[in-house]
């Protein structure tokens, strides 16, 4: 812990890279103030269904429990609100990037990379999305960072409550995927203490990143998992002065230095990626392991999400051909989560892999999370064995 510590205070001194844009760009007086409250907003054109669709600019908790600015866009559907106030769903997106350029919330099809957009609106629900710490507002982005992904989760549910028009209740539900899905996790383990005003009726996250040690360890070994592994490296190594240069050799850190400028939008980004990431097949890591080394053991440990409280009923799917979140991983999460005595509902989507696993379970996912706002009891899969769960139909494609 006291490497941890050292490297944390070492990161303080980190210069941050600037803000997208002005939208993006508080002042110090500006960021002052309850954390969910909103500091400016614009509309968005072409939302799905009918909605009304804005980019937000919010007031946050950064890692170190200092006041920051985060942005987001919130999705309001069309109609009247019922009586009571609307439910709202966190979305929280999977990775996009560690820089500021990188927010999903400047994205050019930034509505068809939310998960099941279109059936929460039809569903009459206010979608917040936020962008995290460091996307769009000043980077680095803390990169698979559980409790400040979380807080952004959590403070833009206050502020799609703070948004003229969106007239929401106080109960949400929260849904991610990869990044967002530990995200989502996050949420689970702190809304009680940090948003005590809001009921969390469920979470619901798509191969999430649980066990950070068992993925540092296993993901260098193909091409996606080098993208992300030198993604955390790059962030970690600023946010929390981690030394990257005691795990990546000094040829390597050219292009890992320009995947961390590189964002993650489609599959020609992916595409593109995956020629940045080549000369890492040839040099990479000095070590053969990073999950073993100190700092990087334990700050993978403090960032590997914990058994959610009983009380909160999850929702997890995973593919079956996931290379990168491996289908054993999410397996060993869930049946820790039935240890503490929660209800937990297991979709496996056979066949699928890492990217499209959110896409295909999207329409159970929305059901399940509707079925929460609405009262029903939470259905479990815990124990049951582990192979009848997983022949669970695929969704029609």
């Amino acid at each position: 812990m006291g490497a941890i510590a050292g490297a944390a205070a070492l990161a303080l001194s980190v210069v941050a890279a600037d803000a997208q844009t002005s939208f993006y760009d508080a002042s110090r007086q500006e960021i002052a103030g309850r954390p969910g409250t909103l500091i400016r907003s614009e509309p968005i054109s072409f939302a799905p269904a009918g909605a009304k669709a804005y980019r937000v600019l919010y007031r946050s908790t950064g890692m170190h429990g200092e006041p920051i600015a985060a942005s987001g866009v919130i999705i309001v559907p069309p109609g009247p609100a019922p009586a009571g106030g609307r439910s709202v769903v966190a979305w929280a997106h999977p990775t996009t990037g560690v820089v500021p350029h990188c927010a999903p919330s400047l994205a050019i099809f930034v509505f068809q990379q939310m998960a099941g957009l279109r059936q929460l609106i039809e569903q009459g629900v206010v979608v917040a999305a936020t962008d995290y710490p460091g996307l769009g507002t000043p980077g680095p982005h803390p990169y698979l960072v559980g409790d400040s992904e979380a807080r952004a989760v959590i403070d833009s549910v206050r502020a799609a409550r703070n948004m003229p028009g969106a007239e929401t209740g106080n109960s949400f539900a929260v849904w991610g995927h990869s990044q967002g899905g530990q995200a989502s996790l996050y949420t689970g383990l702190i809304a009680r203490t940090y948003a005590p005003e809001l009921n969390l009726v469920g979470v619901a996250a798509a191969a999430p990143a649980t066990s950070l040690v068992t993925l540092m360890g296993d993901d260098f070994k193909t091409s996606g998992g080098k993208n992300l592994t030198a993604m955390t490296l790059w962030s970690w190594s600023r946010v929390y002065g981690a030394p990257i240069n005691k795990v990546v050799l000094p040829e390597a850190m050219p292009a890992v230095d320009q995947l961390a400028n590189e964002c993650i939008e489609s599959i020609f980004d992916i595409l593109a990626r995956r020629r940045t990431e080549k000369p890492l097949e040839e040099h990479f890591l000095s070590v053969p392991n990073i999950a073993t080394v100190e700092p990087w053991r334990s700050l993978a440990a403090r960032n590997t999400p914990g058994a959610l409280p009983s009380s909160i009923p999850l929702f997890l799917a995973q593919g079956t051909t996931d290379d990168i979140v491996r289908p054993e991983v999410t397996a060993s999460y869930m049946q820790r989560q039935c240890k503490a005595g929660s209800k937990v509902r297991m979709m496996w989507v056979q066949g699928v892999g890492h990217g499209f696993v959110a896409r295909d379970s999207a329409d159970a996912a929305v059901t399940w999370m509707m079925d929460r706002f609405a009262g029903r009891p939470a259905p479990t899969d815990c124990g049951k064995s582990l192979s009848s769960t997983a022949d669970a139909e695929s969704p029609a494609q």
